[in-house]
């Protein structure tokens, strides 16, 4: 199947981890991954998808291959704790310093998130987030991406 890059705007709070978990909720609710049931190539039979989020890792194959969406990551992390890469399946909050190096301001704008995609270090099954803010350096949004599958 290869990677496959994902990425999220959802209204700014500062709870990251709540809104991690509020748009997985949304994605999933919404049918919007990939699931190889739907597949005749990987699955002939079709089978349904899962109908809660909480079953949808139970499925070997999905737990290999992902689900190719923001499904694939499971909390956020500490940006700075110690890492030479962070575990797979987690979001790393985009640090001011890292903002700034990348784009010269810790105040990025939703035009600056492909700029912080290409500069930004980042892992398979490895997501990152950050927050935008509006003309007026009020934060406005907040948008989480990465890239997973096999």
């Amino acid at each position: 199947m290869g990677a496959s890059e994902w990425r999220y705007f959802v209204p700014y709070q500062e709870d990251l981890n709540q809104a991690l978990q509020d748009l997985r909720q949304q994605v999933f609710s919404a049918g919007k991954y990939w699931w190889y049931g739907d597949s005749e190539y990987f699955s002939p039979n079709h089978l349904p998808r899962p109908a809660r989020l909480e079953d949808l890792f139970d499925d070997e194959y999905v737990r290999e291959a992902g689900t190719h969406s923001i499904l694939d990551v499971f909390r956020v992390v500490d940006p700075d704790r110690p890492r030479d890469w962070y575990d797979q399946g987690t979001i790393v909050p985009a640090t001011a310093d890292e903002v700034r190096a990348a784009i010269g301001t810790d105040r990025p704008t939703r035009t600056d998130t492909a700029e912080l995609d290409d500069k930004l270090p980042r892992a398979r099954w490895v997501g990152r987030c950050a927050a935008l803010y509006d003309d007026h350096g009020n934060p406005t949004e907040l948008t989480f991406w990465g890239h997973s599958g096999d």
